[in-house]
């Protein structure tokens, strides 16, 4: 899963990168200026390196930043891509980036080895706020952007069975349990935070005859397709909108919360203390919808993250191109 594995243990990939340091890396030459951010270039002087992990989403966010900081005067080195998640934090804490993009969630049960997710949104990013302020990061206000786990379906099945909840979902398979048909991922299909725990948390019983196991583009086109009512989604994924799938909401918050927030070191925000009102608009107006639009246009468009974020950017107003 995108979010929280790594190839390397994580004790071994902070060794490395903290022994040999990043190397990678180049400037950010986009043609901006300030827009409704970074009047007056606060940033003016300042030398930042931003960082994100490799998959749509996260670079995407990290051009997003770094653009940001370009508008506000900052020289910005290009260090997203990073494979896994733990190599992206490690560059953060250890000073081969300044910031990132990161997720509550994957910062409170992958960083900080915590077991349990906590459902309120805002609580949980101010139990990571807490715990990594102790670690030299700062963590900024969270964006309503969450990248968590949902079902989905095809507007066929939408009209058909006209669930929008996984309470409804639930009850659908008390009434007619060969409606409930799922196709998800091996992995989450025997992860405790996956099928097992979903079932357990709405009261259901969903036959192993019922539930088949793909892999994750697949999942997308197949519940597109209605070859399963409900496919395992990630719900900021372009797919859901180009494929115009509509997402059960999780009405008793079994799921963790992935909110995307500014993540970034202490020391750094202190010397640009500028950074925090920089971001802060443009992490407000990332939401749900407005990554899966932007995802799209790299997965399913095939533009590139860079000029996504930038096209993004200077649409809303937050800079301008030269």
């Amino acid at each position: 899963m995108r979010r929280r594995t790594s190839l390397l243990p994580a004790a071994a990939v902070l060794a490395v990168v903290a022994s040999c340091g990043l190397t990678s890396g180049s400037p950010m030459v986009d043609d901006v200026e300030p827009g409704s951010i970074g009047k007056g270039r606060p940033l003016e002087g300042a030398d930042l390196a931003v960082t994100s992990k490799q998959f749509t989403e996260q670079l995407v966010l990290g051009a997003v930043m770094g653009i940001a900081f370009e508008a506000a005067g900052a020289e910005v080195l290009d260090r997203t891509g990073i494979q896994g998640s733990v190599g992206t934090r490690a560059a953060v804490e250890n000073g081969d980036a300044d910031a990132a993009y990161e997720y509550t969630g994957t910062a409170w049960i992958t960083y900080l080895g915590h077991s349990r997710p906590i459902p309120d949104p805002r609580q949980q990013w101010e139990a990571v706020r807490d715990a990594d302020a102790r670690k030299g990061l700062t963590w900024l206000a969270p964006a309503s952007l969450n990248n968590t786990y949902a079902l989905a379906m095809n507007q066929a099945n939408h009209r058909k069975y006209r669930t929008t909840t996984m309470s409804e979902v639930a009850e659908l398979a008390k009434k007619d349990p060969g409606a409930v048909t799922l196709c998800v991922e091996g992995e989450f299909a025997n992860r405790a935070d996956g099928l097992p725990g979903l079932q357990k948390a709405y009261g259901m019983s969903i036959p192993a005859r019922n539930s088949t196991q793909m892999d994750t583009g697949i999942i997308y086109t197949q519940t597109a397709k209605g070859a399963c009512t409900y496919g395992e989604v990630y719900t900021t994924d372009g797919r859901i909108k180009s494929m115009d799938l509509v997402v059960m909401e999780d009405d008793k918050k079994f799921f963790p919360n992935y909110n995307a927030a500014p993540m970034v070191r202490t020391d750094t925000l202190e010397k640009w203390p500028a950074i925090a009102s920089v971001l802060a608009p443009v992490t407000e107006a990332l939401t749900n919808e407005v990554a899966r639009t932007l995802n799209a246009k790299v997965d399913v468009d095939g533009e590139d993250p860079h000029q996504v974020a930038l096209d993004w950017m200077v649409e809303k107003g937050f800079v301008k191109e030269s």
